[in-house]
């Protein structure tokens, strides 16, 4: 993308102040690379699916005020690729101005990551940054975010514009932090603030911190302690799909792990409000455990559940939100603070009707929307988990 017709740029570092939703900002030797796990997570577990997942921005933004009316991001982005399936779109930045949509672009070139998908293999071959551009801004005092993209690592090299950048100050917003699968991550939604945790929490006049980590809401222990020692005043988890299609536990393990997972969040937030959530309908894993399989129909994908639906020991999700609705019961006796929500009632049987999951596990933007919209509605409504209290 050509420059604007600015001669005095002003370069602003990027650090903490004006980057919101991610845990740690790592230096690299090509830029800073926004991760939403801790080095220490990464470095116990360095698992090539999970680290990718995290470095993939959903829901990290860069948050300033400003009255430039022209503004310059120069990033590293990193492309997947599949071969034989066709070529995935470029991730989206949106720009946002007062909260409202005013631009949108996507970064040429960077590295590219072509992956196996049947034996999980990677290899990277590295490519050139891209320099974005939003001009035409308004030129009083705004607010302005640039939401990276949801779905592909980002490597932010430099932030120049043409008015000093400060920091947004504290309105008082309450933090929201999320955990589940790939469609918290943002799935098939086409851009950052179409995912449904980016909706819910724009309805809910909260910032997200959203941990939504593809193939990764697996109960695992560095996750609750994460989360643990986020600061946060909203927390919810919404788990099952991962455990159920990975095959990753038997009945007798799971309630356990679900009770360790929420004790664990409950030694950093012993009072803050908790909300578990079971999934919503997945139609290829309501009576069938997994493991899930991918299948190619030409260029497009679907999956499979594989396991033994007469085995009582197996995991679906008709078990898995029956434990789920019993574990909240059992734990809201003595934690007024925990609440539970049925993923049904977000996507169901109608729904899926209506607005099919184009692979029948992922939704689309159609699919965000409507989850966003239930959940912002039923959650942070009145009477909801995250309703707004007086005082």
């Amino acid at each position: 993308m050509r420059r604007c017709e600015v001669t005095d740029w002003i370069t602003t570092p990027i650090d903490a102040r004006i980057l919101r939703g991610a845990l740690e900002l790592e230096r690299t030797e090509r830029g800073l690379l926004p991760h939403r796990l801790p080095a220490g997570v990464r470095q116990r577990f360095p698992d090539d699916r999970l680290l990718t997942m995290e470095s993939q921005p959903s829901g990290v933004r860069l948050a300033f005020r400003t009255a430039a009316t022209a503004v310059e991001l120069d990033v590293l982005p990193t492309k997947t690729v599949y071969p034989g399936l066709p070529p995935r779109p470029s991730g989206t930045y949106v720009l946002l101005v007062d909260g409202r949509p005013a631009g949108r672009a996507s970064a040429e070139g960077g590295d590219v990551r072509t992956v196996d998908m049947m034996s999980g293999s990677a290899t990277v071959t590295p490519g050139p940054s891209d320099t974005l551009r939003f001009d035409g801004l308004p030129g009083e005092p705004k607010d302005v975010e640039i939401w990276l993209p949801h779905d592909e690592t980002t490597e932010l090299v430099a932030l120049r514009t043409d008015a000093p950048v400060e920091p947004v100050p504290d309105r008082g917003r309450r933090v929201w932090l999320h955990h589940g699968s790939s469609v918290s991550h943002g799935s098939a939604a086409t851009e950052p603030t179409a995912t449904w945790p980016a909706l819910a929490a724009a309805r809910g006049g909260v910032e997200l911190v959203n941990l939504g980590l593809g193939g990764n809401a697996l109960l695992d222990p560095f996750m609750a302690r994460t989360m643990r020692d986020v600061p946060a005043d909203l927390i919810s988890v919404k788990i099952g799909i991962n455990v159920a299609n990975t095959d990753l536990m038997r009945l007798r393990a799971f309630a356990p792990a679900v009770h360790g997972f929420l004790d664990t969040i409950r030694d950093g937030h012993p009072d803050v409000p908790l909300l578990l959530v079971s999934p919503i309908l997945c139609p290829v894993q309501e009576h069938t455990p997994g493991p899930l399989m991918p299948e190619f129909e030409g260029n497009r994908m679907t999956f499979r559940a594989l396991g033994d639906p007469s085995d009582p020991t197996r995991l679906t999700l008709t078990v898995i939100r029956e434990e789920l609705a019993r574990i909240a019961a059992q734990r809201a006796a003595e934690d007024p603070h925990l609440h539970y929500l049925d993923g049904l009632a977000l996507y169901g049987e109608a729904d899926f009707a209506e607005v099919p999951l184009p692979d029948g596990i992922h939704p689309d933007d159609a699919g965000h929307r409507r989850i966003g919209e239930r959940f912002a509605e039923r959650v942070f409504g009145a009477g909801g988990a995250f309703a707004a209290r007086e005082g």
